[in-house]
């Protein structure tokens, strides 16, 4: 096991294998979209194997396949049936928009897929079309009852957005009644395409815990696991439990354990910097796997404390605000 600057261990790779995506959610991205990486800047699944290779060799053992969506991506389930192979790797998990994603379910299971976070900020399909700019909200519903039909764990990943969707709070969360699904309510972050939508985040994480608890009064407070981005809440007599993430507070990060990659292979070793890491250079310049070790290994000897330092760091360093797109960041 390899362990950061903070005596943090590293154990968990968020691999965006595409900046594509068949929505326009208008937190991720401008209704126009973004410019897309022409294919030559996009790594090569054999590229990715490789780095994922090298990273299981250093203590990684979890892989979250994201995007953009990864399913606009061809060739994905031979892909993840390689990573699926890899010594090391126990855990082989996924981020959908779920518009794409029913088919390859069944694939998915007998690969030994343990997780799908499944992105579903209402259940209203009115509100749906509007926030993702896409009437698609039948084909998200069909991926979730698939996946819990394949007996796959299905968190639902809900951004609370201010004058957006704050009514289906309560719908979702209702959801956890008769469903084993771990709904999971998000701050809104300024990773959509233009920067921050509003000058202060009104939704805080304590605002949604309030809201739920003025519905359902005995929310019980639940043990975390380790390395949680989410504090765990369940309502009393409800087979599913409620996460709320701090992502904008960033309240998590003393224990985080995550690094990406984007799909043009550059490593972040926090969400909120502005990369650290040109790995595709490494891999199309001919390093060793050596090389490919000590260059990870020295990023992760100077990775800050939290996301207030690396978004502090990336302004001082590069005078680049944050305004990029989740999309090309990787989920």
């Amino acid at each position: 096991m390899i362990y950061d600057n903070h005596n943090r261990p590293i154990t968990y790779l968020r691999l965006a294998v595409t900046d594509r995506c068949n929505l326009r959610c208008f937190y991720c991205m401008p209704e126009e979209g973004i410019k897309y990486l022409p294919k030559h800047q996009v790594l090569t699944f054999e590229e990715m194997e490789r780095v994922v290779r090298v990273l299981a060799r250093l203590g990684v053992q979890k892989v979250r396949i994201t995007g953009g969506e990864p399913f606009v991506r061809s060739g994905l389930m031979d892909f993840m049936h390689r990573l699926a192979e890899i010594d090391g790797l126990d855990d082989l998990s996924m981020t959908t928009n779920g518009v794409l994603t029913a088919p390859h379910i069944e694939k998915m299971a007998a690969l030994g897929v343990k997780a799908v976070n499944l992105s579903l900020d209402t259940l209203d399909r009115e509100r749906f079309r509007k926030i993702t700019r896409r009437d698609e909200l039948p084909a998200v519903l069909k991926t979730l009852d698939a996946l819990l039909k394949a007996g796959i764990q299905t968190k639902i990943n809900a951004v609370v957005m201010e004058g957006q969707n704050t009514q289906d709070i309560l719908p979702l969360a209702e959801m956890t009644r008769d469903l084993p699904v771990d709904v999971r309510f998000i701050e809104e972050m300024p990773f959509n395409g233009e920067g921050s939508h509003y000058p202060v985040l009104h939704w805080t994480h304590r605002r949604i815990v309030d809201e739920i608890r003025s519905h359902y009064p005995d929310l019980q407070k639940q043990p975390d696991p380790p390395f949680s981005t989410s504090a765990t809440y369940q309502i009393p007599g409800h087979q599913g439990t409620i996460g709320v993430i701090a992502a904008f507070s960033r309240t998590f990060c003393g224990t985080c354990n995550r690094i990406r990659l984007t799909a043009q292979g550059t490593l972040k070793t926090c969400l909120y910097d502005n990369g650290v890491l040109d790995v595709r250079a490494l891999l199309r310049g001919g390093a060793s796997d050596s090389e490919l070790t000590t260059a990870f290994l020295q990023a992760f000897s100077h990775r800050p404390a939290n996301g207030f330092e690396a978004e502090q760091q990336r302004e001082t360093l590069s005078g680049i605000p944050i305004s990029e797109s989740m999309s090309t960041i990787g989920g």
